[in-house]
This record gives C-alpha cells, sequence and structure tokens, in this order.
C-alpha cells in the first residue's frame, strides 16, 4: 500500500486556514452590511421625513383653514364637555 502525505500536522494548518478564511468573510459580509445600513440612512430618513413632514404640512393646513387658529385647532372640532362646570 503506497504511503500517504497526508499527516495529521497538514490537517491541523488546513483547518486554521479556513478558519482565517471564514474570520476574513464574515468581517467582509459585516462591513457590507453596515454600509448598506449607512446608505439606507442617507437616502431613506431624508426621504421619508420630507413626505411625512409634507402630509403633517397640508394637514395642519387644512385644519387651520377649517377651524381658525384658537383653542378649537388644537382641541378640536367640539369643545370638550366640563362636567364640574356645567348645571
Amino acid at each position: 500500500m503506497p504511503r500517504s502525505d497526508f499527516s495529521v500536522d497538514t490537517a491541523s494548518y488546513d483547518t486554521a486556514d479556513d478558519d482565517d478564511e471564514y474570520r476574513l468573510a464574515q468581517k467582509e459580509w459585516q462591513e457590507s452590511l453596515e454600509e448598506l445600513q449607512q446608505l439606507a440612512l442617507v437616502l431613506l430618513l431624508p426621504w421619508l421625513g420630507k413626505f411625512l413632514g409634507r402630509k403633517t404640512s397640508h394637514w395642519l393646513y387644512a385644519r387651520y383653514l377649517r377651524l381658525g387658529l384658537g383653542l378649537s385647532f388644537l382641541l378640536g372640532d367640539r369643545p370638550l364637555a366640563l362636567p364640574l362646570f356645567s348645571r
């Protein structure tokens, strides 16, 4: 039977190299995910803030036109019924 060149020492070096490659790939994957997260924050958050800000301003302006600027603007269409002061 021919003698094999494979030994226990080379197997341990191979697993150490595989572990290093795995750690490097994992590190690169984490860096890629962080870059995607930053890209989403830089692009999506300003767009979402602009969209929600415009929706809110349109809603507030329509409320101002309907109710005017006073307590009804802040508290609602109908005045609050306070049972302590009613007779």
